[in-house]
């Protein structure tokens, strides 16, 4: 996929404070990317930015190679999706959705044929003549869905647009909006704070925290390779172990943390390099006898059913927590207060270098694509 979308050396600056710090990157034609962060990482911000709802301090946005950092949004092809979805409350389904032709002066005739397509779309065929006030917070979703893609935009914006609805509907919608950006091929921009819900609906993600860009890839890499210890803690449940290389022992590494050792596969580590070891909590194993190599020695704090899942609370000699999943099947789970030997499998573990967090790049160009 071509490029439609290009940030260059993008900053924000509010009040003296630097909000978005020198951040890049291209965004490919047809895809659903994601800006997912904690509040207040800058997400929100540079979806405005695109919008032309906020001119940056400086840097370059350019659509399809021409620069719109100066446009206003009416004069961009570029249409957003707010959480609140911004609808007419005196207008009904078929003249919100038509309003933004109306105003174009487009002929009633074509006017009616678009406005008709749109609600088949979004599934809300025999709703034209329902005032907003009528409807669920998952039709006013679709409805300003519509009204958003009636004029054909070359990239979609929504900021947060399921926050305000009910854990089913979201579930509901999720998949909706995955299909109906797959039907029609537009790029969307989607920005949210659900881990979840990012990994579920994108083709790529771009990790934010603190005005910057920590990490962007497909969904995949991004959960089981991060490339920060801020994107492993954020990106799902994880377990953290800060290490010092030990000891070579031929394509593995025996590591020291704290009062204990682990052992992961080589990868090109030497003695006294220091590092974060990255185990998602379903490939975290127990033993009721000791390991070669692995003398995490914890007690079972916690077992949580969860349905399908069994997360299984442990408390290792030094008090740290260590989160272990399994599917819930012909698992034997251990005792409360039962004595076990914590380990995994050393090619499950992520080696995280420690200077990727200690000197972040945060502040400076990061150019990603």
């Amino acid at each position: 996929m071509d490029t439609i979308l290009k940030l260059v050396n993008l900053v924000k600056v509010f009040n003296n404070q630097e909000v978005i710090k020198n951040i890049s990157m291209d965004i490919k034609r047809s895809e659903f990317l994601t800006i997912l962060g904690p509040s207040g990482c800058g997400k929100t911000t540079t979806l405005r930015m695109i919008a032309g709802l906020e001119k940056p301090t400086s840097g370059n946005i350019l659509l399809d190679g021409q620069h719109i950092e100066d446009k206003e949004p009416y004069e961009l092809n570029v249409n957003t999706v707010f959480q609140n979805y911004a609808l007419f409350p005196h207008m009904n389904v078929y003249k919100n959705i038509a309003y933004g032709l109306k105003i174009k002066k487009i002929p009633r005739s074509e006017i009616k044929k678009r406005v008709t397509k749109m609600l088949e779309l979004v599934q809300l065929n025999s709703y034209e003549k329902r005032m907003p006030d009528q409807l669920s917070g998952g039709q006013k979703q679709r409805v300003a869905i519509a009204r958003a893609l009636i004029n054909n935009p070359k990239i979609l914006l929504l900021d947060e647009p399921l926050g305000a609805l009910d854990f089913r509907l979201r579930k509901k919608m999720q998949s909706e909006l995955k299909s109906l950006q797959q039907k029609l091929g537009i790029t969307f921009i989607y920005v949210t704070h659900d881990q979840e819900e990012a990994l579920y609906i994108s083709d790529r993600i771009v990790v934010m925290n603190a005005g910057a860009i920590e990490q962007l890839g497909d969904p995949k890499d991004i959960y089981e390779r991060p490339k920060s210890k801020f994107v492993a803690s954020f990106i799902g449940e994880s377990n953290l172990f800060d290490s010092t290389v030990e000891e070579i022992l031929g394509n593995k590494v025996l590591l020291r943390t704290k009062n204990s050792q682990i052992l992961v596969n080589n990868k090109s580590l030497e003695i006294g390099d220091k590092v974060c070891i990255l185990i998602r909590p379903e490939n975290i194993k127990y033993s009721l006898t000791s390991i070669e190599h692995f003398n995490l020695k914890a007690v079972v704090r916690e077992n949580v059913y969860l349905g399908s899942n069994i997360k299984t609370i442990f408390v290792l000699e030094d008090g740290r927590k260590v989160i272990s999943v399994n599917y819930n099947k012909d698992l034997k789970i251990p005792e409360m207060n039962e004595h076990v030997w914590i380990y995994w499998d050393p090619e499950d573990a992520v080696i995280i270098n420690c200077e990727n967090d200690n000197k972040s790049d945060r502040g400076k160009k990061v150019m990603v694509s």
